[in-house]
């Protein structure tokens, strides 16, 4: 749609003929309604003065304060919200047509998550040819703290490090740490002033079976001002010696989330000629960095990778897996005297983003300057691709995940255990309390990132995946009496079959490999995850049922609003753990910020005091002293941002026809009672055209109806009847109706040719 000032340029040539239309959002229909108000409650009209955001633009990872799952408090923030931020943003400016929100979100982005250089001093003195030291995973917490080995010959070299800094002119990362307190509620402050927020912290540090129950928050910037004698280092690793240092970890997941929707918002705003090319060259700086999520933790060479000493260090590219790790990490002392950086060795289906890999490699707005990122991220893509592929089962849901070191310390695993690349399966990567690929979440996040790509690049691979996908959606979700009932938890047994790339079409693929679910029920932020990854494979392959089933889940989801947006009331008894007791090994004793004595012994809640201030506290306590679980009607950023998102696409791409509460119920009836004659006017539907039929002439007569729409026959031959287009849909799917004659064409743009009528702008009928 042409704006204002366009308008105004075109009709200014000569005396104004007829007034400029008032301009209006560019879409009116119900779900781009539905998105734009959410987005609205959630942003403060785009003013961040709301429940979502603190006073300093953080947005918060839930409205609500007493909140634990992987953040222990729902002001605490993390990449992954801000990566839903620059969706929520990228969405709003197609629906709007203001952009603007993408380059706020991304320069907080920046600000919050990205360390600057005092924060991450003396990167300059790192040594590209050792890394880091050495030090074992543990299956178990009581294995830590772990002790580092100081020894030639088991770290392997980092090969990106000089070309990364050749590229950008530092040796900075430029990479989002997972985590920030946004009020400071914890107490530490940056660079360990106490007072200043957000603050970056870190919570995970001791392997598989450390829940977020069981988690010592800590400081980034360890200036041992709190803690034991050593500040908090001595409880995670055993060293000669402890010096006051930063440490940073990444979530490579939430840095490909944010360079995709980056991407959605450049080529959105591009469309509308809207120049986003800051965004995309920040996103390619992030994807450049984002490699190191590629490599093994330690540099190791990749396959077949048994004992930390006798598996080889690795020399060039041959410790990179090429896919998307669970992590990778950095820090340094803060003297600025000495650095350190690892990657890590496992790697899960739900992190994957065979897009981003895409983008990186292939559309020149983001390629990265660096010397061989988009080379590596096409190697990338090629690799998650068939990742995703070697871990679908024959029910199409995605299993687990791949390691390069078995037990996070190089261990055997067991002969069963099959392999990709010479990576075992892991049926839970990385955290096992609970099992890290249970939550059907996981499916919806790295399989969305499939079927966008298919959606984008066509690439057939993805395009199988996803169809096989697509069918287990399809069975394991529906609506009911205005209920959305969908798999919430998986099963997992069996191994898949030994990898080899020859096996991508395999018929019977994985026979003995199977996921079964465990639970059903609602959890809005993953279902509309999952049924979004459903609209991209249904929409490239004009599958009607999986438009129509998306649509019905995002109708049936209206059913769950209120006034912060979509929720349900959760019954938490796992918050009985705030009883639970945090393990701290015998003998160390220290204090944090809040001010609560940490020891052997102590709780979950011991070490965070001042949760007994918070509102909801009581019922917490009650639950404790034997009442019943308490109930919670949680705002979590991420899934409201997935409902406004889904939303969104569907008025984006004109879903709404497929029915519903916000769509045109004609659209699926198999009869002619609009057209008692039975001519029809109009372009013929692009179901039948693509077939290869050409459309009939201008009031043609409909013969036959099916389901890709109405059918004639001209010079012995089945044509398509019109109906369908009457001017261009990418003009309608945004709220305006088509001109009633053909009559001057007063703008052209991508969207096809734009009149005039009654002071409003109409797209021209396609057969002027």
């Amino acid at each position: 749609m042409p704006s204002i000032r366009t308008a105004l340029t075109l009709l200014s040539a000569s005396a104004a003929v007829i007034a400029a239309p008032a301009m209006k959002k560019r879409a009116n229909d119900v779900y781009a309604q539905r998105a734009i108000e959410h987005y609205n409650i959630m942003t403060g009209n785009g003013s961040y003065n709301s429940e979502y955001f603190s006073p300093e633009n953080v947005p918060y990872h839930s409205v609500e304060t007493l909140m634990v799952e992987a953040p222990d408090h729902g002001h605490e923030s993390v990449s992954e919200t801000y990566s839903f931020w620059i969706w929520l943003e990228a969405v709003n400016g197609k629906l709007t047509g203001d952009y603007s929100g993408v380059e706020t979100a991304w320069s907080y982005l920046e600000k919050h998550m990205i360390p600057d250089s005092k924060n991450q001093p003396g990167n300059s003195k790192y040594n590209p040819s050792s890394p880091a030291t050495y030090a074992a995973e543990h299956d178990d917490i009581d294995g830590y703290p772990s002790e580092l080995i100081f020894q030639n010959g088991i770290v392997g070299e980092d090969p990106i490090a000089k070309e990364l800094s050749q590229a950008y002119g530092n040796w900075d990362i430029y990479a989002m740490h997972w985590i920030i307190d946004g009020d400071n509620w914890y107490g530490y402050g940056q660079q360990g002033d106490g007072k200043s927020k957000p603050s970056f912290i870190n919570t995970f540090q001791r392997g598989p079976s450390e829940s977020t129950w069981k988690t010592v928050p800590h400081p980034c910037w360890e200036a041992m001002k709190w803690g034991g004698r050593n500040g908090f280092l001595d409880l995670f690793t055993v060293d000669n010696s402890y010096a006051k240092q930063w440490r940073y970890t990444a979530a490579p997941d939430a840095d490909a989330r944010a360079i995709q929707a980056a991407y959605f918002a450049w080529l959105w705003a591009d469309e509308d000629g809207v120049n986003l090319s800051s965004v995309a060259s920040n996103a390619a700086k992030l994807g450049d960095y984002l490699r190191y999520a590629q490599y093994d933790k330690y540099f190791k060479k990749i396959g077949n990778c048994v004992g930390y000493q006798q598996c080889s260090a690795g020399s060039g590219k041959n410790s990179a897996h090429y896919l998307i790790s669970w992590y990778f990490a950095w820090g340094g002392g803060l003297q600025g005297d000495w650095a350190w950086r690892i990657g890590s060795s496992h790697t899960h289906t739900g992190y994957q983003s065979p897009l981003a890999a895409w983008i990186l490699s292939t559309q020149s707005a983001f390629k990265p300057k660096s010397a061989t990122g988009a080379k590596d991220w096409a190697t990338s893509m090629e690799r998650q691709l068939e990742l995703f592929r070697w871990l679908q089962t024959p029910e199409g849901c995605i299993a687990g995940g791949a390691t390069n070191s078995w037990q996070g310390s190089y261990a055997k695993p067991s002969s069963e255990i099959t392999t990709f690349y010479g990576m075992w399966y892991d049926w839970q990567p990385v955290y096992h309390d609970p099992p890290s690929n249970n939550w059907t979440g996981m499916q919806g996040w790295g399989m969305e990132r499939v079927c966008s790509l298919y959606y984008l690049s066509g690439d057939e691979r993805a395009g199988l995946v996803c169809q096989n996908w697509a069918k287990w959606v399809k069975e394991t979700t529906r609506v009911s009496n205005g209920e959305v009932i969908h798999a919430t938890n998986l099963g997992w047994d069996g191994n898949p079959d030994e990898w080899k790339s020859s096996n991508f079409k395999k018929s019977n693929l994985n026979a003995s490999l199977h996921g079964t679910v465990t639970s059903e029920g609602c959890d809005l932020g993953s279902i509309a995850s999952i049924v979004k990854a459903l609209m991209w494979v249904s929409m490239k392959d004009g599958d009607d049922e999986g438009i129509q089933l998306a649509v019905d889940v995002m109708d049936a989801i209206e059913n769950y609003k209120d006034d912060l947006g979509y929720a349900i009331t959760e019954a938490r008894a796992d918050y009985d753990k705030f009883g639970g007791e945090v393990y701290v090994p015998s003998g160390w004793t220290g204090k944090n910020a809040q001010g609560a004595n940490i020891k052997s012994g102590v709780t979950f809640i011991d070490i965070r005091p001042k949760y007994k201030e918070d509102p909801d506290w009581a019922q917490v306590e009650d639950f404790l002293n034997g009442g019943n679980p308490p109930e919670f009607t949680y705002h979590r950023f991420w899934g409201q941002t997935e409902i406004m998102v889904a939303n969104g696409i569907i008025s984006i791409y004109g879903l709404d026809s497929y029915g519903g509460k916000g769509g045109n119920n004609n659209n699926h009836n198999n009869n002619n009672n609009n057209n008692s004659s039975g001519n029809k006017t109009g372009t013929c539907p692009t179901s039948i055209t693509r077939q290869g039929y050409k459309c009939c002439s201008k009031n043609c007569q409909v013969v036959y109806t099916d389901a890709d729409g109405d059918w004639g026959v001209e010079n012995g031959n089945w044509c398509g009847c019109g109906g369908g287009e009457i001017c261009p849909s990418a003009i309608t799917n945004q709220g305006y109706k088509c001109c009633s004659t053909c009559g001057t064409v007063w703008y052209q743009d991508a969207d096809g040719d734009w009149g005039v009528e009654n002071g409003d702008w109409c797209g021209m009928p396609l057969d002027c």
